[in-house]
């Protein structure tokens, strides 16, 4: 394709050499056009060359937090909650919960959940960090906008293989999982909460009936922790290929403003404004993953160079 494109280029320099002003005017023409497809040839070519991200095709697991502004970014939780799962549905991808608290009327404090599914990582990596809404809250009575945030984190999950953890390194406790506003939902100890001795990290899991399942959601989730960790040290000491990417990924870090009054949303890594945040918070994120991978892309080129 690249030596038929440059053969073809070479002949239409040649016919802007042509005495006839016609002939030499359309060689100009189709020169023009035909630099501009090596450009882009040339451009998808880099692109396959570049080191693929080993994570890329790996099933995640997403924590969402409310964050400043109280039940306001509770119930803002819950949208992004519901958006995440309604692009996972559209993708054919399963879903499988692993931890929440739920706050009623739509609202998590906290929500934790697996999504399954060959490229899941590839696709929503870049969505870990701070999410601002900015609405007019339905208990405001003056019709006062408020500002609130949400933290995302995206982790790949990671597996046996990849993580040696000792059994003595983990201190394994149960209790009775908690429904909503704090009733008990099982006479038995079926909760699990494991803590990682070394790191201090702990993770919960009360979403199944079984003690054993919650057990094993939870060591999924403990293991992803981990290896988060691992990667974010790992990235730490490459220093300046980590501000190459799309932001660093970390949950305080301000990746986006969701403006209800407007209907928009807004990207501030990339500079991104789409005014269908209503068609986004339905799973409509086609057009706002496809603009990262692409920055992240060029960066990476850019970083090459």
């Amino acid at each position: 394709e690249y030596e038929k494109l440059t053969t073809q280029s070479e002949e239409a320099k040649l016919m802007m050499n042509e005495d006839d002003k016609e002939l030499a005017e359309l060689g100009k023409e189709e020169y023009s056009r035909l630099e501009i497809e090596i450009n882009n040839l040339i451009n998808e070519m880099q692109l396959l060359l570049l080191p693929k991200d080993p994570n890329d095709d790996k099933n995640i697991i997403v924590e969402i937090r409310g964050a400043v502004g109280g039940d306001e970014a509770n119930l803002f939780a819950g949208d992004l909650f519901r958006m995440y799962i309604k692009y996972a549905e559209q993708q054919n991808w399963k879903i499988q919960m692993v931890d929440e608290n739920a706050t009623g009327i739509g609202g998590y404090s906290f929500v934790a959940f697996m999504i399954k599914g060959t490229g899941a990582y590839s696709k929503l990596k870049f969505e870990s960090g701070a999410h601002r809404v900015q609405r007019v809250p339905k208990t405001e009575a003056s019709g006062r906008i408020h500002t609130s945030t949400a933290t995302v984190l995206v982790m790949p999950e990671a597996d046996e293989i990849e993580l040696d953890i000792k059994n003595s390194d983990l201190q394994v406790d149960t209790f009775r999982s908690q429904g909503a506003g704090g009733q008990s939902v099982n006479k038995t100890e079926s909760a699990v909460r494991i803590t990682h001795l070394p790191t201090g990290l702990a993770v919960a899991c009360q979403t199944e009936k079984s003690q054993l399942q919650n057990k094993e959601i939870a060591m999924r989730l403990l293991r992803a922790k981990i290896y988060a960790q691992l990667l974010e040290e790992q990235e730490a000491k490459l220093g300046s290929e980590r501000k190459l990417k799309v932001g660093t990924g970390e949950r305080s870090e301000k990746i986006r403003t969701y403006n209800f009054p407007q209907n928009r949303l807004t990207d501030h890594r990339i500079s991104l404004t789409l005014q269908k945040l209503d068609r986004i918070l339905d799973g409509d994120l086609n057009e706002v993953i496809d603009a990262l991978i692409h920055f992240d892309q060029q960066q990476k080129l850019l970083g090459n160079k």
